[in-house]
């Protein structure tokens, strides 16, 4: 049924995952050498949002991870978001009303498209204490996880407005961090620090993460570029292994391991990966 794909979609890699008895459809991006400056967008749309984050005022942590106080900004223990009696995660949110028509119907898009394959839901705030505070300005960032309160997501009017990079910074504050700090992430890419500077480095760290009983999914948005931080022109600084040319760091929306680990950490055991797999293929053409 799906022979041919590859030929079909030129801009598309195909293949099987272990992690579903299904086909996965993954959007294969071109390979870019130097990162962008904060405003510059590639011919593929991919936002290096990290870029984007540097004028923001709060202390950043991997690029666009937003530090708390008195606790690690990787660490989210106990900071999901509440499932209510009929199965379903809320998440009030308020959306700033600097941002255009457009850029609320992308939103929109982004929010809709979660909502279709996992038991989150996106609320438009009323009066609850909990929720997320969209705004314009900051460059692209989130905290990790329910913090209480106003809670900030900085998405750029100008630089942060594809679907891929809305829904990056969202599985932030839904408790995801990126993939690349996985706690077995030496077994899925090797980190060439020799091209990253100083100040640079903790953006690479490792983290003792809850990995859900996923593999790594190079494939994620959650996953950084190739070029993330890199120093030196012409020089990655994140290379997958055992084959460098698998493509990371796509901004074109989730994957379906992206959307496998959102169902597995709010145990939204009624969703399946299959209508997401059916729906990328249909709306490819």
């Amino acid at each position: 049924v799906f022979g041919g794909l590859s030929n079909r979609f030129d801009n598309f890699h195909c293949g099987f995952s272990d992690a579903f008895a299904g086909f996965c459809l993954y959007f294969r991006d071109p390979a870019v050498n130097l990162a962008p400056k904060c405003g510059e967008r590639k011919s593929t749309e991919i936002l290096v949002e990290f870029q984007c984050s540097l004028n923001n005022p709060r202390r950043l942590r991997d690029g666009d991870i937003i530090e708390k106080k008195g606790r690690s900004a990787l660490s989210c223990t106990g900071c999901t978001w509440t499932k209510s009696e009929n199965g379903l995660v809320i998440v009030p949110y308020i959306l700033s009303p600097k941002y255009t028509s457009p850029q609320v119907s992308l939103f929109m898009n982004a929010m809709q498209e979660m909502e279709s394959v996992t038991c989150v839901r996106f609320v438009r705030r009323t009066n609850e204490d909990d929720y997320l505070n969209i705004v314009e300005t900051g460059g692209c960032a989130s905290f990790i996880g329910k913090i209480g309160g106003a809670q900030d997501v900085y998405l750029n009017s100008d630089t942060c407005m594809t679907r891929g990079t809305i829904q990056h910074e969202i599985q932030h504050s839904l408790g995801f961090v990126h993939e690349h700090s996985r706690s077995d992430r030496d077994n899925y890419v090797n980190i060439m620090f020799q091209y990253i500077s100083p100040e640079s480095v903790s953006n690479f760290e490792k983290e003792d993460t809850n990995n859900l009983n996923k593999r790594y999914d190079y494939f994620s948005v959650m996953h950084y570029p190739v070029y993330a931080f890199s120093n030196t022109s012409g020089k990655n600084t994140i290379v997958p292994k055992p084959d460098p040319s698998i493509p990371i760091g796509q901004r074109n929306g989730l994957s379906i391991l992206d959307v496998a680990k959102i169902n597995a950490l709010y145990q939204c055991g009624e969703y399946s990966s299959c209508f997401y797999i059916i729906q990328l293929i249909v709306d490819s053409g």
